[in-house]
């Protein structure tokens, strides 16, 4: 199993994570970023991600990543569908991958409807059809074909217009940069399965990766190869200690901001009536108490959302406790079918957020199962 890190996204103003106690992160300082993404390297990393919602956007971040770095890939977690069009993500792969060295891998993502409608101005509709679209024109563009395309939501040229079909004018130092889908939902999963090179995994335990991994197959047996290997990441936040127990750490306080994380996802990511990750809660058996989650954030009672994620959520999707058990979670994802682990480290500071890295790092070479 490899390792990457999760350069992560503070909170935008105004999002609804705002507020919400011990919502931090790397992401507050788009340079701590990058200084965690360098950390990560001296560490032995294999791959940094950054993500983007409505603050500081990933390739502008990922480049300095890449200027600032000699080794350790670049991947974006994810760019955003409907932020940019198929073609402009051609050129923005090519451009990344070129100027890395050939480090940079291609993550994608719909978004959600309120970030989608609300930010971006693109309707939220048909995202599975838009994303196979998406992918399929910037394949053709990385292989420098005469970009026509005839989709539902993508039609290049533009009918009885002066538009002409173009190629890119460049050529890419790879025409198979490697790319990723953001999936949550079993539909998406077997689309992730089915046209990319690796799937991005948020709320991933490992005692539940099965479900997801089977969608995953199905979608892989409809591939054009589909013997080629598919690269299963997991993004887990990391908040080790050495303290004998989880409980204690969490009767402590220590977890707040993770417990301010799954609150915001669980019930701030999206409307009472649509939320993918109250969903994915909901599938891991937290029905109940995912509901109560999204009552409260909703409410704008974000403290008390935090305090009622459930502890089982919390162990379940995170790495949390001593380093022994640390150790044993980073097997247990490893024997699970994870192949790479995305670590967000959890941390006031950047010393401690690296502090955080490093102890994830000796717990994967203690327990044999690094790659």
């Amino acid at each position: 199993m490899q390792l990457g890190v999760d350069l992560g996204q503070g909170p935008a103003p105004g999002s609804p994570g705002r507020g919400a106690p011990g919502a931090r992160g790397a992401g507050e300082d788009p340079w701590a970023r990058v200084r965690l993404a360098q950390e990560a390297e001296r560490l032995g990393y294999d791959v940094a991600w950054a993500s983007e919602a409505y603050g500081s956007d990933a390739v502008t971040v990922l480049s300095c990543v890449a200027a600032t770095t000699t080794r350790i890939d670049v991947g974006s977690g994810v760019l955003q569908v409907p932020a940019r069009s198929a073609a402009m993500t051609a050129m923005t792969a090519a451009s990344l991958d070129a100027l890395s060295g050939g480090r940079f891998r291609l993550g994608l993502g719909v978004s959600g409807p309120q970030v989608s409608e609300g930010w971006h101005g693109v309707r939220f509709a048909e995202p599975l059809r838009r994303t196979r679209e998406h992918v399929e024109v910037v394949r053709m563009a990385l292989r420098r074909e005469e970009v026509r395309y005839d989709g539902r939501h993508l039609r290049l040229p533009l009918p009885d217009g002066p538009g002409r079909a173009l190629r890119l004018s460049v050529q890419p130092l790879r025409a198979d940069v490697p790319i990723y889908l953001a999936a949550v939902g079993p539909r998406n999963l077997e689309l992730a399965g089915e046209i990319a090179d690796g799937w991005l995994g948020i709320l991933v335990s490992p005692e539940h990766v099965g479900e997801s991994l089977s969608h995953l197959r199905a979608g892989r047996a409809r591939a054009a190869r589909p013997e080629a290997p598919l690269d299963v990441v997991a993004s887990v936040a990391a908040s080790p200690s050495s303290g004998a127990s989880v409980r204690e750490d969490d009767e402590a306080g220590r977890l707040g901001a993770l417990r301010a994380r799954l609150a915001l996802y669980v019930g701030g990511m999206g409307s009472r009536e649509q939320n993918f990750y109250r969903d994915l809660a909901v599938r891991l058996g937290y029905e109940r108490e995912a509901a109560l989650v999204q009552d409260l954030y909703l409410d704008r009672r974000h403290r008390e959302a935090a305090a009622a994620v459930p502890r089982g959520l919390l162990e379940a999707t995170s790495l949390v406790g001593p380093p022994t058990a640390v150790r044993d979670r980073l097997t247990a994802y490893a024997g699970a079918g994870v192949t790479t682990l995305s670590v967000l480290p959890d941390g006031r500071t950047e010393s401690e957020r690296a502090a955080v890295l490093r102890t994830v790092a000796e717990a994967l070479d203690a327990s044999g199962a690094g790659s």
